[in-house]
């Protein structure tokens, strides 16, 4: 792979990615975006549209005090309003105030849209287009035309559709970005479509932008390019509009890891699992752990065949290594799980399963009874940890209980006031003490820390993040049997446990005390490996 960049990546996360449902930032969260997507490489950033509301002016006007790097900052508007002079176009006047080095517009390649939605001659809608470019252009600006409904303009009336691309073309536009905006476009249409743009307007640099209505818009993207186009727009995450835009990280991944088109540099693709997760951050939207490249579950494996065969190969079940994107292969545990399975854990867990088999087919068969009970240890490793010690031996109690009494009450200033006693055994010492708290399960997690403080002062670091209860099977009413899953974390790491009962409180004491082990386990392996 050579220096020469092959495709250009122009991200619109921060115009059109904000259409997406729950998507949304402020001016200075949209100016860390920007200057995060700047030290990756990309190459165009559209900022918004200078025209449509405050808050992306004020970003223009923040963007104006940052020195980009490697990007071209873009400023988002359309081409002209109907029946107005160019120089009087508010629109156009406002994109020129954003003081961007490049702008990009959008104009109605479909005939319908001119027509039917802005009822004006066609004639019109190609005046509109052609005097918006020239007067960007004769003020200095690179101009990037959107060819809005593009696919479906030329389906419908293909004479008139390449009449506004070489309107735009013949006024000075330096790409022509065709656009699949409803994202209805099968990859078969659009590479025929794209290849014949190629041979009508040979010296125009081509861009695609692509909607992920059909599911189909990274498909899309890698098509247009194979076909010719040289910049891709997108969004991180595929944030936007009803289903989205294309996302832009699989596309990245799949040109230069598999098609060998430089887009990033190299070091930038190995981040990109990273940039996933930060705009995740960013916007408040969890990620998606199946999301390709990225996700969590991108590279992670579960049933016993699949583990045998990637710690023989891991290309025997992986198409590209996940450090290539920054992620990392993952084994899970479940009642799908062979010795192989196990293994593998033991080693990521630090846990010594001696020479013989005989006690991986020990845990195995224990994992498989206690998921048929309803445990799920693909989703709380800080529990399979403390099963395979257990199992093993390794592991010690750090304290027993001997009982413990939840009281709820009710006053007229706490509807949800409940008192729970607990009494448990370190050693040969006893330790009885009670606590207060916003329901039961709240209330039994303040005592037991209470209680323990004084024997472990390093619980006070643990943190409970996330308390997820499930009923496994729903036909039993309120007798059914739950599952309580709990996320914990200290200032290294998070963890997840797990507890099963008909009885939601012995469900969440069970991975309370997970919880708990968990971090005197850990705490206790980090000081041996010190002293050592």
């Amino acid at each position: 792979m050579t220096d020469k960049t092959d495709v250009l990546i122009y991200d619109t996360t921060l115009r059109d990615g904000t259409q997406g449902e729950r998507v949304n930032f402020s001016a200075e969260e949209k100016l860390r975006i920007a200057q995060r997507l700047d030290e990756m490489g990309f190459h165009y950033i559209e900022g918004g549209w200078p025209g449509s509301n405050p808050k992306d002016m004020r970003f223009f006007e923040l963007g104006k005090r940052v020195r980009f790097k490697n990007a071209r900052l873009t400023a988002f508007g359309s081409t002209r309003r109907p029946n107005v002079r160019v120089e009087d176009c508010e629109n156009i006047q406002t994109l020129l105030a954003a003081d961007t080095p490049a702008v990009t517009i959008f104009g109605k390649s479909w005939d319908l849209h001119v027509t039917d939605i802005l009822t004006i001659p066609l004639e019109e809608n190609l005046a509109m287009i052609r005097e918006s470019v020239a007067y960007l252009k004769a003020n200095s600006k690179e101009v990037v035309y959107d060819a809005e409904h593009f696919f479906d303009g030329y389906k419908r009336n293909r004479d008139y559709a390449l009449s506004t691309l070489e309107m735009a073309w013949t006024a000075g536009a330096d790409f022509l970005v065709l656009c699949d905006t409803n994202g209805g476009t099968l990859p078969h249409e659009l590479t025929e479509i794209v290849t014949h743009i190629r041979k009508i307007l040979p010296e125009a640099p081509l861009g695609i932008h692509v909607h992920n209505d059909g599911d189909l818009a990274v498909a899309n993207s890698i098509a247009a390019v194979h076909a010719g186009v040289t910049m891709v727009q997108g969004t991180i995450n595929g944030y936007g509009e009803r289903c989205g835009n294309a996302d832009l990280i699989p596309i990245i991944a799949n040109l230069q890891i598999k098609m060998n088109r430089r887009c990033l540099p190299d070091a930038s693709v190995r981040q990109l699992t990273n940039l996933s997760h930060y705009i995740s951050d960013v916007a408040n939207i969890p990620p998606q752990n199946s999301r390709p490249f990225v996700g969590r579950s991108a590279f992670t494996h579960k049933g016993g065949v699949h583990v045998s065969a990637i710690l023989k190969n891991s290309a025997a079940y992986e198409h590209i290594k996940p450090e290539l994107v920054g992620n990392q292969q993952r084994v899970l545990v479940s009642d799908l799980s062979g010795k192989s399975n196990i293994e593998y854990k033991a080693r990521e867990l630090g846990i010594d399963l001696g020479t013989k088999d005989a006690m991986s087919t020990k845990i195995v068969k224990r994992i498989k009874i206690m998921e048929d009970e309803g445990y799920q240890f693909d989703a709380a490793d800080g529990s399979l940890s403390l099963l395979m010690k257990k199992i093993t031996g390794e592991f010690k109690e750090p304290f027993v209980l001997e009982c413990f009494n939840i009281i709820n009450a009710k006053t007229e200033n706490n509807p949800s006031l409940t008192q729970a006693t607990i009494k448990i055994v370190v050693g040969d010492e006893e330790e009885l003490t009670a606590a207060e708290g916003n329901g039961p399960v709240n209330a039994l997690d303040n005592a037991l820390r209470k209680a323990l403080l004084k024997f472990y002062p390093q619980i006070s670091e643990v943190h409970l993040i996330d308390f997820k209860v499930r009923t496994l099977e729903g036909a039993d009413g309120t007798a059914a049997k739950v599952r309580v899953l709990l996320d914990s974390r200290d200032d290294e790491e998070v963890w997840s446990t797990i507890g099963v009962s008909t009885n939601v409180i012995e469900a969440s004491w069970h991975a309370l005390v997970d919880s708990i082990q968990y971090k005197l386990c850990k705490d206790k392996l980090n000081k041996h490996h010190k002293e050592d």
